[in-house]
């Protein structure tokens, strides 16, 4: 089964303008498959991986005669386990300044882009990638999603077929092995990330409160971010609660959606939302091993409204488009939240998230509180389990799940 990433857009694009591009996220998220298909297609770039210890002792011990060896245009696998090269890769660069000579991949981003930021800067185009979205799956084109630019839906969905995708999540190898179980994948997955990227990045003194805290994360997928609540739980303080947190956000595996920022609105809270970007690896963190049983739990609305905001963000982050600056949520000490909103020219499109068929016009009750941000509001809509858009004002539309 062939899946064409719609990443690969941007990736063409990158390295036609860059000398080198880095693609970056967390593992298994298909980076290898990406940029070896690109390579194919375009000819002449060769390929390592840093992945065999005699390469990986070589790149850090010589790493002069490790690009003597490896010339451009070359693909280099797994670059985190070897920045020395970084510093003569901008030598071969500024020393022979051409686009498309080094193609980077890596998955413990929290060291990677660090180094890359300070060695390669201005020279190197990134693409962060993420697990398959659901416009790739049933293959059509994907653009940023806004509420006023949607097309017919892409395919029809109901609340068991979403938690079916929801329980299995968007790796690309359990989107295309139907056989391969959620525990056998995500217990390889989970341990191979305590291995190979946390034990390298800090000093884990005991490792079963870091898969407890992994857990405390999960099962608090799509909610306000509460630093204290997870360190009381877990058993260690709020520091090493951020710390660890911050690992999961720049390792592509946790995304905070932060709330609406106004300098005049002093009643807006001020702690983000966190959302797992595979729900498949929530859902095993959560110990949640049927999809059934999640979809009638008190958290069924919280994994559907993660699922939704990732696939979002995956239409973004797959153009090309840094959402941190767009996407933000709004909640105020009122209890009146707005789930996302999208800046895009200065205008505001508001989206809310249901877990239902047809929420209808009660589902827009928040919005009320748009013109008190003194921004242009834009088309604004309601994305639900409904099996066609409707509109449900002049200015909002209900919107099934499939239009993603």
């Amino acid at each position: 089964m062939q899946i064409k990433r719609s990443a690969k857009k941007y990736l063409t694009y990158l390295s036609e303008h860059f000398p080198a591009v880095v693609l970056t996220g967390a593992r298994q998220t298909g980076k290898s498959t990406l940029v070896k298909e690109f390579a194919s297609e375009k000819g002449g770039i060769s390929y390592v991986t840093l992945d065999y210890p005699v390469l990986r002792n070589l790149a850090r011990t010589d790493p002069d005669l490790f690009l003597q060896q490896y010339k451009p245009p070359v693909i280099i696998d797994e670059i985190q386990y070897a920045p020395e090269l970084l510093p003569y890769i901008k030598i071969k660069i500024d020393e022979n300044r051409s686009n498309g000579m080094y193609y980077l991949t890596g998955s413990q981003m929290f060291r990677l882009m660090k180094d890359v930021s300070e060695s390669l800067a201005g020279r190197v185009g990134i693409i962060q990638l993420y697990g398959f979205s659901r416009a790739e799956i049933v293959e059509v084109e994907e653009s940023p999603f806004l509420p006023s630019n949607t097309l017919l839906p892409k395919s029809e969905e109901t609340i068991t077929s979403i938690f079916d995708k929801i329980y299995r999540g968007s790796m690309p190898l359990m989107v295309v092995d139907k056989n391969l179980t959620p525990e056998a994948f995500f217990g390889e997955y989970v341990q191979t990330y305590l291995e190979r990227d946390i034990r390298e990045l800090i000093e884990i003194k005991n490792e079963r409160k870091f898969l407890q805290f992994l857990s405390c994360v999960a099962v608090r997928t799509g909610q306000e971010l509460n630093l204290s609540d997870i360190a009381k739980d877990v058993g260690i303080d709020s520091k090493t609660v951020d710390n660890w947190l911050s690992l999961l956000v720049t390792s592509g595996i946790v995304f905070l959606l932060q709330p609406y920022s106004g300098n005049t609105i002093k009643r807006i809270v001020k702690r983000p939302k966190m959302y797992m970007m595979d729900t498949g690896l929530a859902c095993y963190l959560g110990l949640w091993n049927n999809p059934r049983a999640l979809e009638v739990s008190a958290v069924a609305g919280n994994f559907f409204e993660t699922y939704v905001i990732s696939e979002i963000v995956k239409t973004y982050t797959n153009n090309g488009i840094d959402v941190r600056s767009r996407f933000s949520y709004y909640r105020d000490n009122n209890g009146k939240e707005i789930d996302l909103i999208i800046e895009e020219n200065n205008v505001l499109y508001p989206v809310e998230i249901k877990k239902s068929s047809n929420p209808g016009k009660d589902a827009l009750k928040n919005f009320s509180v748009l013109p008190s941000l003194h921004k242009s509001i834009g088309k604004g809509c309601v994305i639900c389990l409904s099996s066609f858009p409707i509109p449900l004002d002049a200015d909002n539309i209900q919107l099934p799940v499939s239009v993603l």
